[in-house]
């Protein structure tokens, strides 16, 4: 063999090795990197190093031998830099002809490698042909080589051939994986689908799913079943304390404290927020309210830390039975069980109720989902209106307020009272609308009233959520500047309940109030005794005893020594006292030798549908 001459033909194999940048294709440069071991006799070997190292190939070596071989083969595979090409001459005896060639093809990590067998040109035959590539031999070139260009091309070649191999195995590898990924990821998502992603529990459409699944095997198997709605009494408190993750890893531990006592054919779900649900089959009355209220004991038993700090926490649940010939949708059966649940909480929280079509918070919830348009009806159309009740001041006779009472007309002229109406408005958020609306048409007509009414003023009574709506402190500032009529004129009136309630908000909001210049009365005083507590602190300027007191104070001492007590209190605060529901002049005297300040009721004058133009 002879290693003269440089390579030639370059220009060949470099164009037939020169990358394409779309197909990412190795250059020549690339190419003369990559790692070649030539097996051969030293002698031969040096020499094809050699012309390998002359053609620009700089990480060519050699092995001399068997045991040689396989250490620099087990090196590079130590190194990660592998090698890419083998020169193996067959007929060298210190390599066994092709034994090692089957030993890289049985290899996990050689078997890819191509090998050029060297042949000598003298034993040319087809059965070392055959013998060759039977073995695993990637090319066959037959000795003595005279020239570079006899080699480099085969070499050239092979290696593009084993670069050509790792990319593709390469991206074969890249494909798989985001093969499995998006499997993954369909699979998260189908799971999504079905499941909430904070507990691990179905979600509400998955347990529809399975309660109507259930209700058509009831039937089938003429079995009953009920489904329990849990609501958590405390959780938006320890939310808005906490925080958010603190609030996340409490319905995570409620998820976890029911599981504890569900069996495998029970179904839980987490439905909203702060709500789960529980689906049971084949089970009886008494067994479905014990089962609830073991959770609801279980959840109650829970105490959940946070920082060094304990909550309680309750829940309250609602039972619906199903009985195998009841037909009834899933989401019929979830809403009569969120009905129950609702009862639970209006009769105190922290119980189980079974629902019953008949209850009474149901009935109320159900009539009022037909109120509903009909009173945001009234509102865009301004079917609102109001009529004035006169209250007189004792000491005079002399009418100097109205008691503002507010009505709502339907579209055919019926008139509503706000009996009807204002507990649905209250219920279903609507309240603050109409109590913005009164406040706004109590101000306009106070200022088309004729200047000699100019010291009338009149009464407006407020809900309790009035309180909570900032948008009513802006509305009572914006419609004072735009009518220019003074506050004092107005005397707000909040009930007894509503000022207790919520003390420190309401308190905040009247004396915000207070501060335009407007005037506050507390209604319906002596129905909570509680109030006397509050009643140094809190701003206001009149005392309305509560109708209860005065309907039969003729005919009740107690209600008589009540009255008197009230109307003592009032004094010793600096209030003005009113009675309200006077109905006769024997009751009307009664109050004046009590100290009654005003009064107001039928005996008096009935509402008025427009304020008397005449003082």
């Amino acid at each position: 063999m002879t290693a003269s001459g440089d390579i030639a033909g370059g220009s060949a194999v470099a164009a037939m090795a020169a990358t394409d940048a779309a197909t990412g294709r190795a250059s020549l440069d690339d190419i003369r990197r990559m790692p070649i071991l030539v097996l051969d006799e030293p002698a031969s070997a040096d020499v094809l190093v050699a012309m390998l190292e002359q053609s620009g190939f700089g990480q060519a070596s050699a092995a001399h031998d068997w045991d040689d071989a396989i250490s620099r083969l087990h090196d590079a595979d130590r190194r990660a830099d592998g090698v890419d090409l083998v020169l193996l001459n067959a007929s060298a005896a210190a390599f066994g002809g092709y034994r090692l060639c089957r030993l890289m093809r049985g290899h996990q990590t050689w078997r890819d490698t191509p090998i050029i067998a060297l042949l000598p040109r003298t034993g040319w035959r087809d059965g070392s042909l055959a013998e060759g590539l039977d073995a695993g031999a990637t090319d066959l070139v037959f000795m003595p080589i005279v020239s570079p260009q006899d080699l480099i091309p085969r070499v050239v070649s092979a290696l593009l051939l084993r670069r050509e191999r790792d990319i593709r195995r390469r991206r074969e590898s890249e494909l798989e994986a985001e093969l499995a990924e998006r499997m993954v990821m369909e699979a998260r998502l189908q799971y999504l689908v079905s499941h909430d992603d904070l507990t691990g529990l179905a979600n509400r459409r998955r347990f529809e799913q399975v309660v109507e699944a259930a209700i058509a095997r009831m039937r089938d198997d003429c079995k009953g079943g009920a489904i329990l709605y849990i609501d958590l009494d405390q959780f938006k408190i320890i939310n808005d304390l906490e925080g958010h993750v603190a609030g996340d890893r409490l319905l995570m531990a409620i998820a976890n404290v029911l599981r504890t006592h569900l069996h495998r054919h029970e179904t839980l779900a987490r439905i909203s927020s702060d709500e789960y649900a529980v689906l049971v089959e084949d089970i009886d009355r008494d067994a479905a309210m014990g089962f609830a209220e073991a959770l609801r004991r279980a959840i109650d038993d829970y105490r959940f830390a946070v920082e060094g700090r304990e909550y309680a926490v309750s829940a309250s649940i609602g039972v619906l039975l199903i009985g195998p010939g009841d037909e009834i949708t899933a989401s019929e059966a979830l809403a009569r069980a969120a009905q129950a649940c609702f009862e639970a909480k209006s009769h105190g929280r922290n119980l189980v109720h079974l629902f019953d079509a008949n209850d009474l918070e149901t009935t109320i919830l159900r009539e009022a989902v037909g109120w509903v348009p009909q009173i945001r009806e009234a509102l865009a159309h301004d079917r609102f209106y109001m009529v004035f009740q006169p209250i007189v001041e004792l000491g005079s006779g002399r009418t100097v307020s109205y008691e503002v009472l507010i009505r709502m007309r339907q579209a055919d002229g019926t008139t509503i009272d706000p009996d009807v109406f204002i507990p649905v408005a209250e219920r279903m958020g609507l309240i603050h609308e109409i109590d913005q609306w009164v406040v706004a048409h109590a101000l306009k007509t106070l200022h088309r009233l004729p200047s000699a009414l100019e010291r009338i003023s009149l009464n407006v009574n407020l809900s309790i959520h009035a309180f909570q709506d900032p948008g009513l402190l802006t509305l009572a500032r914006d419609h004072l500047q735009r009518y220019g009529i003074g506050a004092d004129r107005i005397t707000f009136e909040i009930t007894e309940t509503a000022a207790v309630a919520n003390y420190d908000q309401t308190r905040s909001m009247v004396n915000e109030l207070r501060a335009l210049g407007f005037r506050f009365a507390l209604d319906d005083f002596g129905t909570g005794f509680s109030s006397f507590n509050y009643l140094k602190q809190f701003p206001v300027d009149f005392l309305k005893i509560d109708g209860s007191f005065i309907s039969n104070l003729l005919d009740d001492p107690i209600d008589q020594h009540l009255v008197r007590s009230m109307v003592e209190v009032g004094r010793a605060f600096g209030k003005c006292v009113v009675a309200e529901f006077v109905e006769d002049g024997e009751t009307l005297n009664l109050l004046r030798e009590y100290g009654v300040d005003r009064a107001q009721g039928n005996y008096i004058g009935t509402p008025l549908a427009r304020i008397p133009e005449t003082p």
